[in-house]
């Protein structure tokens, strides 16, 4: 019974973080973290062989050609802050996991969801309004320029 209660929530979860859903579907945002999907976590990784928080959001950006540091408050300490209701495709959002200042970041990718490398499953998609995350939800930043997000909006690469 237990075994079959994990398949059916796995099969669950794959059906909901399948395709990323943003609001530009096969944009180039979506088609790098897509590529990434289900990457193992490892601390300090940067590479498609293992990703951390800030080595996800490193690596992601590098491929629609920003530079982003590989720490966390680091990349917190950069951009614009942006209100929760104010987010769009790309801006980084930061959480305090650890109860001392920021410690995880993701990608907002629209329509209340976020990609991230999680310690537990790797490179996922969760929802900012569930629970744990949205109790250590601390802000959100913009990186990219407008025309960098138009850019990286652009579905027809």
């Amino acid at each position: 019974m237990k075994k079959t209660l994990s398949a059916a929530a796995l099969s669950i979860t794959l059906l909901f973080t399948s395709g990323i859903g943003s609001v530009f579907a096969d944009s180039a945002l979506d088609q790098e973290i897509d590529k990434v999907l289900g990457t193992r976590y490892s601390y300090g990784g940067t590479t498609t062989s293992g990703f951390d928080c800030s080595g996800f959001t490193m690596y992601v950006y590098a491929k629609l050609g920003l530079k982003l540091p590989h720490q966390s408050g680091s990349q917190f300490d950069m951009g614009t802050s942006i209100t929760r209701k104010d987010l769009r495709a790309g801006d980084l959002v930061f959480f305090n996991t650890t109860g001392s200042g920021i410690s995880h970041v993701g990608i907002y990718v629209g329509d209340g969801k976020f990609a991230h490398a999680s310690s537990n499953r790797g490179v996922v998609i969760n929802r900012l309004a569930e629970d744990y995350y949205d109790q250590r939800y601390v802000g959100a930043k913009r990186i990219m320029s407008d025309d960098k997000y138009e850019q990286s909006a652009d579905t027809s690469s």
